[in-house]
Parts: structure tokens; sequence; C-alpha cells
């Protein structure tokens, strides 16, 4: 019961959720998250769940208070320079999300990268400990690792998402494969047995592009989504976040959400 209780933090009456990640300082340089409290502040009222790491989720903790609040597990730095991609790797579990108060859980699943043994591993030691936990996880399910778009095919996305749900995922994040049609997409939901939500990317630079994928993607059946940089990077941050809560809880046209950013 307080493993569904968790589970619904995230979610409003109408079953769907608009989640904000802002769990990138492990990971990436990330200029407009100078001020993350700030920001939580700001897009409270059209945000119903964060995905933070564990230093924030200490310190935000009363901006959240309200919200459904997953806690990051993995770090998962892309390559830089000679560093290689590790892909994903462990750093907390069920004890730390405990002592933060959050409701779930979250961790990275690449499929074909040469880690994907350890990765697969971590995954699935998450999910026991979420079981005596009674903390929801949420699998970020990709293929190869963070940002190879040209490998988000339908095949690869279904594969990855599937996996994920079979490994125990409470939910599925995952990419809008490059290209694909609402009916593409609602074939792969369909064949995922736990709810699927949309993950942003990289920073598009292009509201309806994001707008339509998000469109799509409410279209086929997904259950929301999880969009951080092309949110907290934008020149609008508020506004973008008002018209993605317009098409994923109101059900609104592309055109109409548009309207949020004039």
């Amino acid at each position: 019961m307080a493993r569904k209780q968790n589970l619904i933090r995230f979610f409003q009456s109408d079953q769907r959720t608009v989640i904000l990640p802002i769990d990138h300082g492990t990971a990436i340089p990330v200029p407009g998250l100078e001020n993350p409290i700030g920001l939580i502040e700001e897009l409270n009222p059209v945000v119903d769940g964060y995905v933070v790491n564990l230093g924030l989720a200490y310190s935000a903790a009363d901006v959240l208070e309200d919200k459904g609040v997953c806690l990051r597990t993995d770090c998962y730095k892309p390559r830089f320079g000679d560093h290689p991609d590790r892909g994903s790797y462990r750093l907390y579990g069920a004890e730390e999300a405990n002592s933060a108060n959050v409701h779930a859980m979250m961790n990275m699943l690449y499929l074909h990268h040469p880690n994907e043994a350890d990765i697969f591993r971590d995954a699935a030691k998450l999910i026991s400990e979420s079981i005596d936990a009674d903390l929801p996880v949420i699998l970020e399910a990709l293929p190869f690792g963070i940002g190879h778009p040209a490998d988000y095919t339908v095949e690869n996305i279904g594969y990855a998402a599937r996996a994920a749900a079979e490994l125990g995922a409470d939910i599925v994040k995952t990419a809008f494969p490059t290209g694909a049609s609402a009916d593409e997409f609602r074939a792969i939901v369909e064949a995922v047995f736990v709810p699927v939500i949309v993950l942003g990317g990289a920073a598009m630079g292009d509201d309806r592009a994001l707008l339509e994928m998000v469109r799509k993607a409410m279209d086929a059946g997904a259950f929301g989504i999880a969009v951080g940089r092309n949110v907290w990077q934008h020149p609008q941050p508020a506004q973008i976040a008002k018209a993605l809560y317009a098409v994923v809880h109101e059900d609104a046209t592309v055109d109409s959400a548009l309207k949020c950013l004039r």
C-alpha cells in the first residue's frame, strides 16, 4: 500500500504526470540550473514531481514538500575528451532515499552498452531493495547511452522499454523514437505493462517541435513526460512548463499550448 501511495504522489486524478528532472549536475554542465530551489518555487504550479540528486533532496525539502520527489540513484556521465563513457553506475539506494523522504528512485538502464551487464545488475539490485522499502522505481531505458538520438529507433526504444518493465520498473521513462509516428509509439506503449513517460532530451530550441512530440506521445498512450533541459534551459521556463502542462493535463492542441508563450 505504501508503494502505491508513493507512486500516486506523481500523478494527478487524470493519471497523468509532468515531471521535471533537475538531476543533471553530476553528469553535464548545467547552465539554467544556477538556482534550483528558486526554479522549483517558480515551476511548482505546473509540475507534479521532480527528479533530484541527494544533495538537492535535502536542501530543497521545504519547497518539494507537496510534490512527488524521485531520487536519482546513479551517475550517467557521457564521454568527455579521453574519459570513456562508462554508462551508468549506482551511487545510492533505498537507504539514502528513505533518509531524504523521497517517494521514488530512478536509475538508468542502457541496452547494448559495453557495460550493459553491470548496468542491468545495478538496476535489478535497486528494484530488489525497493521491495522492502516500498519505494517505486523509475527506470530510464535507452539504447547505448545518453545522447544517441540516431539510435533511438522504434525497435531499439521498444526493446529498451519492455526490458525495463520486465526487470520490475514501476514506471518506464524513455525517448520518443526519432522520426516515429504516434501509431508506432502506441505499439511500444501497449507492449509495456507499466506506465510509460517520455523524456525531453537535449534542449531543442524549437517550441513547436517539442510540443508536437509530447502531443504525439500523449495521443499514443503515454502517462506523461519527464522534460528537464527543454524547460530550465528555455528563455521562458515557466511559460514552456505551462505549455507542456496544458498538453499533458488539459489535452491542449499544439497551437493552443503555444499561446502560453506569447
